[in-house]
């Protein structure tokens, strides 16, 4: 099965990778144990006056399937059977303990299931893409998400462009980061590459998201630069500068 993100538009018979994150004063921190997961699906034909979203109950999954990768960091792998997952919303229902022996709390998100996005053609994919990322300067020992932008280079305001963005939601997007200048900046080009061509697995439609820990950064002027693998081709963005200052 394919492993898509909540939002990378997952379709019926992927394995869908729930995450949630959990704070404490604004700051990362682990919760004490999950009870289950509960997946609802929005049905329009269960909608009535008790239950005006359609809420209709598809599984529960036992809190031991959950796995943490950090601190506050939780995730759970669905995998949408076609038998049980239709195209349409759904709800992950986490119900979980933050601390042991108080009262029990659910969390509520959602995740959409599309349907597949087929297409055909007489010619190659011959469009192209543009690429953007902030924030473009971090204090040293910064640790934040760098959001990159992939755009598709098509007419705006059309279903083409739409299209598009709802294929590229599924691309491979990898990124690259060296050290430009610096007090210790090596000259060989590969021992300069801080980020050496790294998938990045947190997606949201057209976006992406990198954690970068500047910790062991040293202050100076980087590189940043994107791949994106669509429809057989290879893009390769320009090498945009991040600065990281004392």
């Amino acid at each position: 099965m394919t492993v898509k993100e909540r939002f990378q538009n997952p379709v019926s018979g992927d394995t869908v990778r729930l995450r949630l994150f959990t704070y404490n004063s604004n700051n990362f921190a682990d919760i004490d144990s999950f009870e289950k997961v509960d997946i609802y699906y929005l049905d329009p034909n269960e909608r009535t006056e008790a239950n005006p979203d359609g809420r209709r109950l598809v599984e529960s999954i036992d809190g031991s399937a959950i796995t943490q990768s950090d601190t506050g960091h939780y995730l759970l792998d669905l995998e949408t059977e076609t038998d049980k997952y239709v195209i349409g919303r759904y709800l992950d229902v986490w119900t979980m303990y933050p601390i042991l022996e108080q009262p029990v709390q659910t969390v509520t998100n959602y995740f959409d299931i599309h349907s597949n996005l087929w297409y055909s053609t007489t010619e190659p994919v011959v469009y192209d893409f543009s690429f953007h990322f902030q924030p473009n300067r971090l204090r040293q020992g910064s640790k934040q998400y760098l959001i990159a932008e992939i755009t598709p280079n098509v007419p705006k305001a059309t279903d083409l462009c739409r299209y598009y963005e709802n294929l590229i939601v599924g691309a491979t997007v990898y990124i690259s980061i060296e050290q430009m200048c610096g007090p210790c900046t090596p000259q060989e080009a590969d021992l300069a590459l801080e980020v050496d061509n790294e998938p990045i697995e947190l997606r949201e439609k057209r976006f992406a998201y990198y954690h970068l820990d500047t910790e062991d950064l040293d202050c100076g002027i980087y590189n940043v630069f994107f791949k994106l693998e669509f429809g057989g081709n290879v893009y390769l963005s320009d090498k945009m500068q991040l600065e990281i200052y004392s």
